[in-house]
Parts: C-alpha cells; sequence; structure tokens
C-alpha cells in the first residue's frame, strides 16, 4: 500500500490548515487509519486515527479540539484538518495505515505497517 501525502506548507499561528493522505492505488481500500508527526530531534507521536468507515476516531490530547480526522472512502482519501495551529505543531505529518482491527489499534507507530513520505508543516509565530 502506498500513500501519499499532501497539503503541507507555512502558516501563522492561528491559521489552518488541511493535510490528505491517498492511496497511490485506487484498487486498494484504505483500512484503519491514522496521522502522526515528528518534529525535528523528537520522535514520532501520534495525532489522530479514524477507523475504516468514519464512525470512530481518536486524538491526542495535544490535538484535542483542534485538529479533525475525517475520510472519504470513495476517494480513497484521508484528510487531517487543522486549526488554531501553533508553533509547536512544525513537524513533519505522516499518514499511516494499520491491519489490526480498530479495537486493537492503539497509538503506538509499530501498530501502522504501511506510511506515506510526509508532508511538512511549518507554523510560524
Amino acid at each position: 500500500v502506498q500513500l501519499v501525502e499532501s497539503g503541507g506548507g507555512l502558516v501563522q499561528a492561528g491559521g489552518s490548515l488541511r493535510l490528505s493522505c491517498a492511496a497511490a492505488d485506487r484498487s486498494v481500500n484504505m483500512g484503519n487509519m491514522g496521522w502522526f508527526r515528528q518534529a525535528p530531534g523528537k520522535e514520532r507521536e501520534f495525532v489522530a486515527a479514524i477507523s475504516i468507515g468514519g464512525a470512530y476516531t481518536k486524538y491526542a490530547d495535544s490535538v484535542k479540539g483542534r485538529f479533525t480526522i475525517s475520510r472519504d472512502n470513495a476517494k480513497k482519501t484521508v484528510y487531517l484538518h487543522m486549526s488554531s495551529l501553533k508553533p509547536d505543531d512544525t513537524a513533519g505529518y505522516y499518514c499511516a495505515q494499520t491491519e489490526r482491527p480498530w479495537s486493537e489499534t492503539s497509538r503506538s507507530t509499530a501498530d501502522y505497517k504501511y506510511w506515506g513520505q510526509g508532508t511538512l508543516v511549518t507554523v510560524s509565530s
């Protein structure tokens, strides 16, 4: 499964961005999906996840209320809507797909098998 992220860029603090993650092969069904981020010098951390049908979501406390994960299965695309951005949100953002059922999906990178190449988000103060 090849995943391709887009939508990153430079934004001022308080601004918004929408990231997209698309399956390169449109014949592939995307499973439970997650977004992670990695700032320079830091470990990759969980941001948000969404179940196959979109009914269930989970968020890191640091983004809850500011970020929204969604998906359009017809378009084979998962989104991360980011608002009220802060300089601390600056990072490379990666989407990932897990083959675990939703009930067994944690916030660990180890649960996710397929990863995109990432898209950079820079928030200026």
